[in-house]
This record gives structure tokens, sequence and C-alpha cells, in this order.
């Protein structure tokens, strides 16, 4: 898998003496696809859904926890703090709105809720050194909140795509018009048929409560 690497707006204002510190705490495409990160069956389904209930934008982030069915249990959106951030800073956040949404899950032996988190940021689908922050953090998180970690998901103009898998599509992307939740599940194209997908269904149900 051949991945592209772009700046990011966090490593422009790193300095030279916080720049090993923050290396440290980032994890690279090569690390994160070698790290066992469960695959999505559904990941347009998973992005559509997020997509239409928390309608982000470039600078905000959505993490969500689903079930062993990718069924979404809970989810927060969150803009971080001002950059320069790094993988602590992002672990702290996700780990504040995770405890906020939902219980933990460290009394068990083995994890069965898994965490996603989807950023929407500007520039092109090329990993950048805030992902690789965002990577660590959300690992991070996962292990302190006895949850899976789960896929790590960008929004960007060019549409989202799941980093270390290669998978992706053109919408919905970051400049995208808000979407009802019944239009969640949807397939791309103008042809194709309306079906709702058991993580747009879940996305209904819990807005509905």
């Amino acid at each position: 898998m051949t991945f592209g690497f772009a700046p990011s707006a966090a490593s422009s204002l790193t300095s030279p003496a916080g720049s090993a510190s923050r290396l440290a705490r980032m994890l690279e495409p090569a690390e994160w696809a070698a790290a066992g990160i469960p695959l999505l069956r559904n990941p347009r389904d998973v992005v559509t859904g997020l997509h239409a209930r928390h309608r982000p934008r470039p600078g905000s982030a959505v993490v969500a926890v689903l079930d062993h069915e990718e069924r979404l249990i809970a989810s927060a959106s969150f803009t971080p703090g001002p950059l320069p951030a790094d993988g602590w800073d992002f672990r702290n956040a996700l780990l504040a709105h995770l405890r906020r949404v939902i219980p933990h899950d460290l009394r068990r032996r083995t994890p069965v809720r898994t965490a996603v988190l989807l950023y929407c940021r500007e520039g092109d689908a090329r990993w950048t050194e805030e992902d690789g922050a965002w990577m660590w953090g959300l690992r991070d998180a996962c292990t302190l909140h006895g949850l899976r970690c789960g896929a790590y998901i960008t929004l960007t103009g060019d549409g989202w795509q799941v980093l270390g898998e290669g998978r992706g599509g053109r919408s919905p992307h970051a400049a995208s018009p808000p979407t009802d939740l019944s239009d969640a599940g949807a397939d791309e194209g103008p042809s194709a048929p309306r079906r709702a997908s058991g993580a747009a269904e879940a996305l209904r149900r819990t807005a509905a409560r």
C-alpha cells in the first residue's frame, strides 16, 4: 500500500525543542497498518452516518463507539484546542469525551466495543504528522478506557479515507452539505438504490431517543 505525505499545520508550528517529544507521540502509516486495527465491514455507512449526525467541519473530530455488529453505541463531536498539539493532547481530549458518553470497559479481559475516530481537516487525503498524532491519541485513549482501537478516518476536500487501509470515497467530504439521517446509509451514485445500513439504522434510533 502506498501512502502520500504532506506537511500539517501542527508540524509547521512545532519548535525544535518540542519536536522530539511530539514525534514520539505519533504513529506513521506503516506502524498503524501493522498494529492489527480491526477493519470496518461497511466504512461508507459509518462515515455517512456520523457525518449526518454530527455534521463535522474542518478542524472538528467525531469519536464513536461501536458494538461487535458495528452498531453505534455512543458518539461525541468536538473541536480540539489551538495548535500546536500532539498525541498527548489528542489522547486527553478523546478520553475526556469517551468518559462523558460511555462507561469504561476496564474490567473486561478482552475489549468488546470499538472506538473509531473521524477527523475533518483542510488539505488533501495524504497522511500528515497531525494524523499520526491523532492515531497515537486514539490508540492510547482506547487502552485507558478499555476499548478496542478502531479505524482512523479523515474527511477532507477530496472525500473520506480510512488511513492504513486504502479505502475511501468521494462523498461525503469536508464541504458536504448536511445530510438527513434517513439518507445516511445510501449507496453512492445517482441510480443506486436507497438502503438503510445497520450503522445508519442505529444512528436513527439513537437520534430518536
